[in-house]
């Protein structure tokens, strides 16, 4: 019995082996399955964090503005950015072929401002009893549009015109007169075949003059002043216009838009020592290089909190900004991303510097700055000083002492960067404002001079993504978005833009070309190109810097019938200078 036992015993034995073994491999297999299964799992998500790094986008291009409340390693960090291993910003400009410093075209253009033989002069033309008061608005280069045209007015209403009052109440409160920023007598004596201008009125039979204050809408035409100011000129016989800014039309006959220009490039003088002040801040802009950059920076903090834009300073930014838009009771709420979208925003101080760079412009050219108070100080310019560290301003290369006759009066401290910015080698721009685009015309009349103006639109696209791509690919891009920004022949057609930016009427071409192929060798724009860069000048900087209530309490003062709709209040050009 035992014996047959253990006989079964050694049957099953070898069976149970093999069934142990067997369950052996299938749980081996079923491990390897589970360990693969996971390690799949974990290779794709390894996978997917790496393409969410690389693919997820940069913060947007406003969080590199570097707010005064920042602290000093944000700061640091921000700087530091600018020369990351992948987006690296060479100190050099490169060699791009062409001349940093002239266009290649103005050779062939030159400004002519002569009167026709059709032309009638002052002494045939203008009507006794006929006197034309000019009470303009704004700061310097806003007033300057309004005395330009003041003449051209008078000349159309055949009337003698009184030297024009300056606005000494806006927000810049500069108290000097007519006489104490521009050359009086010049400004006489250089228009005096064109309209007869006399410093005071002459008596009144022993009455005093009483005018009769009226506005015209914008852009009014000679049409507009005939129908609306002429009879009341002839009754009054002494009519003063208020407000005077942008009040003539763009678009008038040749003869008109050449005295314009006659006005403006050769009557309208600065006086004798502020053109003396000026003349020395540019010998020491010489002294420290052959050739310098004049930079109309813009970035106050007015200018943003009107602008409604957003730079990344958190809330503190917001409250500050907000604060000071509360002085515009009518501004609307903004957009900040939209307002930016558009191209509405100036550059912050690094993207300029950014931009000038890939222009071709080196660590070693020399850059005067053109600026009040910048929004968050050093701290905000500390990138475009890392760019270009040759940085100027008529506070650093002139004494207190010698800018003191000068320091207390806006419009006389504008003046004289006005000078520096007039004779620069370059002129580059932040915005579309009155000084960017009273400089943008003179600099085309005397020999199309460079004159940089941002591509805001295309450059707040790229501004954004350039930590996605090498410095190369940044700079080219640069480089094609600002084809036709850059003050070249031709870049606007006759007719379109500000007329003071774009004076096709008194701009000639050469008689004596080599060919007509030379002549148009440059790059036009096309019509795509140009609609863009007129959509560029933000319509803000066309706004006024009054409040509501002193709008209407000056509506109450003025001939109504000339004024627009009370449902359409004006505004006035802001933060022009």
């Amino acid at each position: 019995m035992k014996k047959k036992r253990r006989e079964r015993n050694n049957i099953l034995l070898p069976a149970s082996n093999d069934l142990f073994i067997g369950l052996d491999v299938i749980l081996w297999r079923k491990r390897h399955r589970v360990l693969s299964f996971i390690s799949a799992v974990f290779s794709c998500l390894l996978f997917l964090l790496f393409a969410f790094s690389v693919l997820t986008p940069p913060p947007p291009a406003t969080d590199h503005f570097l707010s005064r409340h920042f602290s000093a390693a944000r700061k640091t960090q921000a700087v530091e950015s600018i020369f990351d291993k992948v987006f690296k910003v060479p100190t050099s400009g490169g060699n791009l072929g062409r001349d940093l410093w002239s266009s290649s075209r103005s050779k062939f253009y030159y400004g002519c401002s002569n009167a026709s033989k059709r032309f009638q002069s002052a002494y045939m033309k203008t009507q006794p009893n006929r006197y034309l008061m000019i009470a303009t608005s704004g700061g310097l280069n806003q007033q300057r549009t309004g005395i330009i045209d003041a003449v051209v007015v008078a000349y159309i209403l055949n009337a003698t015109l009184v030297i024009p009052k300056l606005d000494q109440h806006s927000y810049w409160k500069d108290t000097s007169d007519f006489a104490e920023i521009f050359n009086v007598d010049l400004f006489i004596s250089s228009l005096q075949r064109d309209v007869e201008i006399i410093k005071e009125l002459p008596p009144n039979g022993g009455e005093a003059w009483v005018p009769r204050s009226m506005r015209v809408p914008r852009k009014c035409n000679s049409e507009c002043y005939q129908t609306r100011v002429l009879p009341v000129l002839d009754k009054k016989h002494l009519v003063e216009l208020t407000k005077f800014d942008y009040r003539l039309s763009n678009r008038l006959e040749t003869d008109l838009q050449k005295l314009r220009c006659r006005v403006n490039y050769h009557a309208l003088k600065f006086t004798d020592s502020i053109l003396e002040m000026g003349r020395i801040l540019v010998e020491r802009m010489r002294m420290k290089a052959k050739h310098f950059i004049a930079l109309h920076l813009r970035f106050e903090p007015d200018m943003l909190a009107f602008s409604g834009c957003y730079y990344g300073g958190g809330e503190e930014e917001r409250e500050e900004l907000g604060a000071i838009r509360k002085r515009w009771k009518s501004l609307h709420v903004s957009n900040p991303e939209k307002v930016r979208r558009h191209g509405r925003c100036p550059l912050t101080p690094e993207e300029i510097g950014l931009m000038l760079r890939a222009l071709g412009f080196g660590s070693d050219v020399h850059i005067y700055v053109a600026s009040g108070e910048v929004y968050g100080g050093e701290e905000t310019l500390a990138p475009l000083k890392a760019l270009f560290p040759n940085f100027h301003s008529k506070e650093t290369i002139a004494t207190k002492e010698e800018l003191a006759p000068f320091s207390a009066f806006s419009a006389r401290m504008a003046a004289l960067d006005y000078t520096v910015c007039d004779e620069s080698d370059v002129f580059a721009t932040n915005n579309n404002g009155n000084m960017a685009r009273i400089l943008a015309g003179r600099r085309r009349y005397f020999g199309h001079k460079p004159t940089i103006r941002s591509n805001a639109k295309k450059l707040y696209k790229l501004f954004l993504d350039r930590h996605n791509m090498t410095w190369d690919e940044f700079a080219s891009k640069v480089r094609t978005y600002q084809i036709g920004f850059k003050g070249e022949p031709k870049e606007v057609k006759p007719g379109r833009g500000e007329f003071h930016e774009n004076p096709d009427s008194c701009i000639c071409e050469a008689k004596d070309l080599k060919s007509s192929q030379d002549r148009n060798s440059g790059v036009e724009v096309s019509d795509e190109q140009e609609q863009q860069s007129l959509e560029e000048g933000p319509d803000w900087t066309d706004a006024d810097y009054l409040d509501n209530d002193a709008v209407l309490k000056e509506l109450t003062n003025v001939d109504s019938g000339v004024l627009t709709k009370r449902g359409e209040p004006e505004v006035e050009e802001l933060f022009s200078d």
